[in-house]
């Protein structure tokens, strides 16, 4: 078999005297030649490759890998040289036994074997981009978590604001409740000058708070219960939203700020390294 460009001149067909027709190869490269297509043309067209195509024409179905596949590449080749396929299909059948066969899948599955892409071997670019990238988050969280010191005192960093105040023990029937939680005599010795420090307790009920820096940043935004206290530090100022002001005791820059706030009342307070004034 010849796979050269050429197979014109290749014709065991022609010299059958008793032969009335032509075959289905001939057939299909006659047509391909009154098309004006060459067989790289006619391959690049359907992806069927260079060697069946030539083979095909010489009328070896050897290469299909079966007799489904042959089915298919006739009926592609076919529809590429403006052919009806069904005739071929017939004469196909015929001159290979069983007359015309039973539906069956073959185009599905010639279709399938013809647009399969090649096997592709692991993309490891992808997973090393994907191990790098691990990596830096392991290294990172890491990092955030070896920088929180567990201080009582929050700077305007974006870390999570500490809570100052121990917990408290439950109190039996002959304790005496404090009614209002003071601040440590070490959080208010460490309110430095350069800096506004602000302490937040709820005494006397729970109440949302919202603290934010000079920058906009929230620093806290969540619900305070009762006994519970949050301290915050800034190199400028703090913004304060209290949702229930009456319930919450206020220490600015290591001095109590006394303002007769009414329960339920909302307040918003700004406060500086020159305070404490309500802002």
């Amino acid at each position: 078999m010849s796979i050269g460009n050429s197979p014109e001149d290749e014709r065991p067909f022609e010299d059958d005297p008793q032969e009335a027709r032509l075959s289905v190869g001939h057939t299909l490269k006659q047509a391909r030649i009154a098309a004006g297509l060459t067989v790289d043309d006619v391959s690049s067209a359907t992806r069927v490759r260079i060697a069946i195509v030539h083979a095909i024409e010489a009328d070896d179905f050897a290469p299909c890998g079966g007799d489904v596949y042959a089915r298919g590449h006739i009926r592609t080749l076919a529809k590429a040289v403006h052919l009806d396929p069904a005739p071929l299909l017939d004469q196909y059948a015929a001159d290979h036994g069983g007359g015309r066969p039973a539906p069956t899948p073959a185009a599905p599955l010639f279709e399938a074997e013809r647009i399969r892409p090649e096997r592709r071997g692991p993309n490891w670019t992808a997973a090393m981009v994907a191990a790098i990238v691990a990596v830096v988050g392991f290294v990172g969280f890491t990092a955030f978590k070896g920088g929180d010191d567990g201080g009582t005192t929050q700077v305007a960093d974006g870390t999570t604001p500490a809570t100052t105040a121990s917990p408290t023990p439950k109190s039996d029937k002959t304790a005496t409740k404090d009614p209002k939680p003071t601040p440590s005599d070490s959080a208010i010795a460490a309110a430095p000058q350069d800096k506004v420090t602000v302490q937040v307790s709820a005494a006397d009920g729970k109440s949302w708070i919202l603290a934010k820096d000079h920058n906009g940043r929230t620093l806290f935004d969540g619900l305070l219960k009762q006994g519970d206290s949050k301290t915050f530090q800034d190199s400028d100022k703090i913004n304060l939203v209290l949702g229930d002001a009456g319930a919450i005791q206020l220490y600015v820059n290591g001095k109590k700020i006394d303002d007769d706030w009414q329960p339920g009342a909302v307040e918003r307070l700004t406060y500086t390294k020159g305070d404490p004034q309500v802002g």
